[in-house]
């Protein structure tokens, strides 16, 4: 299964060059790692990064997480996937651009 997690470019880097990924500063003060589903990602750049041109959208692959990943209700109840560890960078297996429509909407 594949969830998603949307970064700007300069938290991409720094996880590389770290060689894990720890989690954003919400990240970090809630005490795990949020990510969407593909359903979810649209709403999920909207509320929390409108406006921003320097996004990029993860690809993560779920295998291997185990326990670590719990489903979560959010938004309106629904489920969001949560890692409750660092994010091993072999589960990336695709980084994309995501780039703003004219109307100022992240395009997927």
């Amino acid at each position: 299964m594949s969830i998603y997690k949307i970064m700007g470019r300069a938290e991409w880097a720094a996880a590389q060059v770290a060689g894990i990924y720890e989690g954003s500063e919400h990240d970090r003060r809630d005490g795990f790692i949020h990510f969407s589903t593909a359903e979810q990602a649209a709403e999920t750049a909207a509320k929390h990064f409108a406006a921003r041109d320097d996004l990029l959208l993860l690809t993560i692959t779920t295998d291997g997480f185990g326990d670590a990943l719990k489903w979560e209700p959010s938004r309106g109840g629904a489920l969001f996937p949560h890692l409750y560890a660092p994010l091993a960078l072999e589960a990336v297996i695709k980084v994309r651009e995501l780039p703003l429509g004219s109307d100022g909407v992240h395009l997927f």
